[in-house]
């Protein structure tokens, strides 16, 4: 199976080297070989600039169009960086895009390379995600396309778009588990030291990630890794500020300050992102899934994530699980 990245001047160079290096290595099982052979391909060919210190070596697309027309492809996955804005002004480029996307058994985009699939008709009435600071961009400047701001990763078809930079990663381990199988993406991710397998239905927005922003001296962490590891049972605001040491006032009020939400809305972000993970990684019930995580039951569940993310629990495995 060929999987063809199309790269172009200053591209960010973890877009390619991630899902390059997830489909450069990814088997079947241990006996067997490749499953993939991996090319990089520009539009001038030849060595082409990174966001960085290192240049890539590239075929030219032109040689794909024409000389390698009857060399099938698999897998067509654009590129993203600060180049795409350039690149998708190129309408030779584009047209090349173009020809090889209808070649093209899956194509793909990481980040901004969003865009170059966007400018070329190939997201026109598709759900599609970038970049979190390029989204409303995006949105703004092709209307056409259905652009969603929080996935790491959607497919619409057999049209794939990713997030930012690492998003990219994940969205090639998906396609891996797609083509053979979890065992495979797990051995995998386990390869790369990536400590999970993220669902698409995940959010490129970080909610422990915000928690360590606000909380820079770490005054809380220990606090959310009890929470994290306890969520079955029930979590009171007054056992959370025995954990810290304080009043139950005082902890409400500092940890106010400090969150920007108070305790007991934090437990429940908490929660319902554990159940987000669940929804989209696992098989179980909407039940079941309550229960894991604290929300005593599924109707319980299904207010909290109206208020934390203004839809069902039913609706978010709907809209966010693979095809």
């Amino acid at each position: 199976m060929n999987v063809l990245f199309i790269v172009y001047p200053d591209i960010v160079l973890l877009d390619l080297v991630g899902p390059l290096q997830v489909f450069t290595h990814a088997r079947k099982n241990a006996q067997s070989g490749p499953a993939y052979r991996t090319h990089v391909a520009s539009f001038d060919g030849g060595r082409t600039e990174t966001n960085t210190i290192l240049q890539i070596e590239t075929d030219p697309l032109a040689d794909w169009v024409a000389k390698n027309r009857d060399v099938p492809i698999h897998t067509l996955v654009v590129v993203g960086g600060d180049g795409a804005v350039v690149a998708a002004l190129n309408l030779s480029f584009l047209d090349q895009v173009r020809q090889l996307a209808e070649r093209s058994q899956r194509v793909c985009s990481v980040c901004s390379g969003a865009f170059v699939l966007a400018a070329a008709g190939l997201l026109d009435g598709r759900r599609a995600v970038t970049h979190w600071e390029d989204c409303e961009h995006l949105a703004a400047q092709h209307p056409a396309v259905r652009v969603e701001v929080d996935p790491i990763y959607i497919k619409d078809g057999n049209v794939w778009t990713s997030a930012g930079i690492t998003a990219g990663i994940d969205m090639a381990l998906a396609i891996i588990e797609e083509d053979l199988g979890m065992p495979a993406a797990i051995e995998m991710a386990r390869s790369l030291v990536t400590p999970m397998v993220r669902s698409g239905g995940q959010s490129q927005f970080s909610p422990e990630l915000d928690r360590q922003a606000r909380d820079t001296k770490g005054r809380f962490k220990s606090l959310h890794d009890w929470v994290s590891g306890n969520l079955a049972h029930t979590i009171s605001v007054d056992e959370m500020a025995e954990r810290c040491g304080m009043s139950g006032r005082n902890f409400s009020r500092q940890y106010t300050a400090t969150m920007g939400v108070s305790p007991a809305k934090a437990v429940e972000a908490i929660r319902v992102n554990a159940a987000r993970d669940l929804l989209g990684a696992t098989q179980n019930s909407i039940k079941v899934i309550a229960a894991k995580c604290g929300f005593q039951d599924d109707e319980r569940m299904r207010r909290a994530f109206l208020r934390q993310i203004k839809t069902t629990p039913s609706q978010y495995r709907a809209q966010f699980q693979l095809e």
